[in-house]
């Protein structure tokens, strides 16, 4: 019996994964960044991206929430933060729009 396997690599690039997150998504503070750039390193899904002080944010469309960057902050300055404050920005944007 054969199976035939269709791997594309840099698949994962078209199927944008964020959206079962696990409930919690990185909050770039941009307050004491050293620019070290560990955060873009560890970031399993390559969605973080920065290369000063300050500049450092994640694409959500590929987020999955894991908190890898939060922790390996040397200066703490992500936070993990509850999806919710993403769902409340939206429903607001939305009400404004709306108007």
């Amino acid at each position: 019996m054969h199976v035939k396997i269709n791997a594309k690599p840099g698949s994962s690039k078209a199927n944008k994964t964020g959206s079962w997150r696990s409930g919690k998504k990185p909050k770039f503070l941009q307050s004491r960044c050293i620019a070290c750039q560990l955060c873009v390193i560890m970031c399993p899904e390559g969605c973080v991206t920065g290369k000063g002080k300050g500049t450092f944010n994640v694409d959500l469309d590929y987020c999955k929430g894991c908190g890898i960057c939060a922790i390996i902050c040397p200066v703490k300055d992500i936070e993990m933060v509850d999806e919710e404050e993403k769902t409340q920005s939206r429903k607001i944007s939305e009400w404004k729009e709306d108007k």
